[in-house]
């Protein structure tokens, strides 16, 4: 599907069946809302899938790799090399996140949609737009051309997952600079002080932390981002990951499939998403509090909460891996035998 053709066949999720879920979980035999997070997000997946009985059984992460022109602003630790070396590893299945799958029964895929170097090899797959975007701080990041080129990326993903029977998905990225960018977008679409939302990623001094800011600043001031226009603001301070995860998130949400989010970067092209389409939130399943600044206020602006509050800063997206064992547990409850009913005690009721 193009972006166009994406964005048109955008629905809410059916709250009736969000509904018979809850009712679902209302019948199993332990005190009502017990499960707390868990009741909802497994009421959510039902909705956005379409069904109540609620099935993950077959689930993928989608690992978007690019390069970020602004690094050599000096806001990292590392170069383009160290994005090269990770993304050959998760391609060869030996990165955080494979192990992580592994333990979950997920699948890995991986893809290059703009690193700085060329890699050929089993197990990438390319989608590269450029050879890492342009430098934010010296003018826009990328082409109108290049984002929808990202976009589309991300929704053939989506496209693809769902065709091969996915059931759910993971959203995850690699890319060297990309917590300035994710900063720089969640600045503007949340309207919120970049010296608020800018962390340290890989681990900043005191004065590379002021230069990120400082960048971060620079880069609204020179390219006039629009904060209602989330295709604005990524081509003009964002990255190809960012754009490519929130063409998946745009694809599921147009497909019904629903998509968990990572931690920052991810839940900077979830504000996208759901700048572009409102109703993407309903096909958004959150899994963590990012240990960065900007971890709780891109949730509370997505109404979102993430369940897992344990100061996760990985990436790749072994958060929402980390999400699927804890879904798969409440689901073997809500698909058991253990209900009122089978053990002979009344339901609880709301009083």
């Amino acid at each position: 599907m193009t972006y166009q053709e994406t964005i048109e066949k955008i629905k809410h999720a059916d709250p009736d069946i969000s509904r018979k879920c809850r009712e679902n979980w209302d019948r199993v035999a332990k005190p009502l809302n017990s499960l707390g997070d868990f009741e909802l997000l497994t009421a959510k997946i039902g909705a956005a899938s379409g069904t109540e009985d609620i099935c993950i059984d077959k689930r993928r992460v989608l690992v978007f790799c690019a390069d970020n022109g602004v690094v050599e602003e000096g806001i990292s630790q590392s170069d383009h090399s160290v994005t090269t070396a990770v993304a050959k590893a998760l391609a060869e299945g030996t990165s955080n996140v494979n192990i992580f799958a592994r333990n979950a029964n997920a699948e890995v895929e991986v893809y290059d949609v703009g690193m700085t170097d060329d890699l050929d090899m089993e197990g990438l797959i390319i989608r590269k737009c450029a050879n890492g975007t342009k430098n934010l701080a010296k003018g826009p990041a990328m082409t109108r051309e290049e984002l929808l080129f990202a976009i589309e990326a991300g929704i053939a993903a989506a496209e693809k997952a769902k065709a091969d029977g996915m059931d759910i998905v993971v959203i995850g990225e690699m890319g060297i600079g990309n917590t300035t960018t994710s900063a720089a977008v969640i600045a503007i679409l949340t309207g919120s002080d970049p010296e608020i939302v800018t962390g340290r990623g890989s681990g900043l001094s005191d004065e590379g932390l002021r230069r990120k800011v400082a960048v971060i600043k620079e880069s609204m001031r020179i390219n006039q981002p629009d904060p209602k226009d989330a295709l604005d603001v990524l081509a003009k301070t964002g990255g190809f990951d960012i754009a490519a995860m929130c063409g998946v998130i745009l694809g599921g949400a147009a497909m019904h499939m629903p998509v968990i989010l990572d931690g920052l970067i991810s839940c900077a092209a979830a504000c996208c998403a759901k700048t572009i389409s409102p109703e993407t939130v309903d096909y958004m399943i959150p899994s963590h509090v990012s240990n960065e600044p900007a971890g709780k206020t891109i949730l509370d602006h997505l109404g979102l909460h993430g369940p897992i509050d344990a100061h996760l800063a990985l990436g790749e997206g072994t958060g929402g891996v980390m999400l699927l064992p804890l879904l798969d547990m409440a689901l073997s409850l809500y698909h058991g035998t253990h209900r009122f009913e089978d053990i002979g005690i009344d339901a609880y009721v709301e009083q």
